[in-house]
């Protein structure tokens, strides 16, 4: 089993970590930070302009730089036979 990994900045220090992907929506990305008994989920969530995603975790602040557009293209490109979801 190929776990995906994404790199997110801690905003507080700048410093950049490596987190596994639990899973990944345009709407929300859930990571996993950490490993074995320690580890912990955290959802990442689009900013107001849609150009990250950011959530946070035991108070600190993590940032995935990536555009909502990119994030949709990446899923488009992993799965072009999956449909576009239809509006309500």
């Amino acid at each position: 089993m190929v776990n995906e990994k994404i790199k997110v900045r801690i905003t507080e220090t700048g410093q950049q970590i490596e987190v596994v992907v639990y899973s990944r929506h345009a709407s929300s990305i859930q990571v996993v930070i950490g490993a074995g008994e320690h580890s912990m989920k955290c959802t990442l969530s689009p900013t107001r302009n849609e150009m990250a995603y950011a959530g946070s975790i035991m108070g600190r602040e993590i940032v995935y730089e990536r555009s909502v557009a990119q994030v949709k293209a990446d899923l488009d490109k992993l799965n072009p036979t999956l449909r576009p979801s239809r509006p309500r």
